[in-house]
């Protein structure tokens, strides 16, 4: 009973209405949402000028590391020229200094040893002049070449093999084979090329001599010099340029009876 009087009381209960139902079945909400999320995302795009900023600041940066880059392979081309240059010079300053350091005295009818020469040398098995000729224990024992360690160097200065180059080359000739009684197998050994001219100078203890030879018995030079400086002039357009130069003690003196 009390249930039915709250009811006339207050009237007949109403549903809630739904919440699409003021839009009707064809509502326009969806497309709402799009527009809106259309506009949110041209608020949070790039303009056009800040896509001009940014490409301009990208090409900038983009220049510098190219100038960057560039500068680095012309210093690292730079740098190689001149590794490569100054590679052929300290490898003949190299073979040089240990021909030098390595000379066997001289020995009346010794055997496997030999003269020391500086100057305008007439070397056996060649027909040009060479600029010294020595004997050094500087050989090597292989199987093609079962001698010993005493050979016979020379050094001389060779028209260059290619007609338009500069200079002349600098040849290191070897005989290995001192006990044959033929003429004597003689290896030549291109150390450098481009070359001016080629000085030997040897010292006695009191001066500097631009000759020398042990075989000589009018002088007094018939033992090795106490050291010998070699200047190398390359060729070039600097006619300026100081000559390369080497000084090389030898310790090795043959014994006598003063």
């Amino acid at each position: 009973m009390r249930i039915r009087r709250t009811t006339e009381k207050f009237g007949p209960r109403r549903e809630a209405p739904q919440r699409h139902a003021a839009f009707g079945r064809d509502s326009n909400l969806p497309k709402a949402v799009s527009s809106l999320r259309s506009a949110t995302a041209l608020q949070n795009a790039f303009t056009l000028i800040e896509m001009i900023l940014a490409v301009g600041v990208a090409a900038i940066v983009l220049i510098a590391i190219s100038a960057v880059l560039f500068a680095a392979l012309h210093l690292r081309d730079v740098t190689q020229a001149a590794v490569d240059e100054a590679t052929p010079v300290d490898l003949a300053l190299a073979v040089l200094r240990r021909d030098l350091q390595c000379a066997v005295p001289p020995e009346p009818n010794g055997v496997l040893t030999g003269d020391f020469k500086v100057g305008n040398v007439s070397s056996l098995g060649t027909s040009l002049p060479v600029s010294a000729e020595m004997f050094t224990a500087t050989g090597a024992l292989r199987e093609n070449e079962p001698w010993g360690d005493v050979q016979r160097v020379t050094y001389a200065l060779r028209d260059a093999a290619d007609r338009n180059a500069a200079g002349k080359d600098l040849v290191r000739s070897v005989t290995r084979n001192l006990l044959t009684t033929a003429t004597p197998d003689i290896a030549d050994q291109t150390l450098m090329s481009g070359v001016a001219s080629l000085r030997f100078s040897c010292f006695d203890g009191t001066q500097w001599q631009d000759t020398w030879d042990t075989t000589d018995t009018t002088t007094l030079n018939t033992n090795l010099p106490v050291a010998v400086r070699v200047q190398i002039q390359m060729a070039g357009n600097d006619k300026n340029a100081l000559p390369i130069e080497i000084l090389v003690p030898i310790d090795s003196q043959s014994r006598t009876n003063t």
